[in-house]
């Protein structure tokens, strides 16, 4: 397994990962509303994210954008889920980084104990503005885990 910045040829891979994993994981929105977000994640999201894609012998598993300090996406192909590859990112990006927020919908619970799992903790809840789906905020901090260890 390689961790490494993501190259601008395989935009077209991350997409086809964010979209399928996005439409199985939040089969509580339309997946109308993923393919519409297709063109915003190519030309402004990716383009704006340090982004990182985890592969095995050449294959792209995942990936991973940060936005400062801020996860704005973590995906693993469903044919590579449950095998330890989005630990490994989150334990790679906690080693870049003092501090982590990120959002994930409330109903899309493995998730959210995903990053329960890893230290991740609810700071506050809202609705988001585009699925009027509701959302946590959540966030890591690197001394909270050094103190707690």
């Amino acid at each position: 397994m390689t961790i490494r910045e993501a190259k601008v040829e395989e935009v077209d891979q991350i997409i086809d990962i964010w979209y399928r994993s996005s439409v199985k994981a939040h089969q509580f929105i339309e997946s109308t509303y993923w393919e519409s977000q297709k063109n915003a994640m190519k030309e402004k999201y990716l383009p704006m994210s340090e982004t990182y894609v985890v592969s095995l012998q050449h294959n792209m598993v995942g990936f991973l954008s940060m936005v400062e300090d801020y996860m704005a996406a973590l995906f693993i192909d469903e044919s590579f889920q449950g095998e330890g590859y989005g630990k490994e990112f989150v334990r790679f990006i906690k080693g870049c980084r003092e501090k982590i927020t990120l959002k994930v919908y409330k109903k899309n619970s493995k998730a959210v104990q995903f990053y329960k799992n890893h230290g991740f903790v609810v700071v506050d809840e809202f609705v988001d503005q585009n699925t009027l789906e509701q959302e946590y905020l959540m966030e890591w901090v690197k001394c909270d885990e050094e103190e707690a260890g």
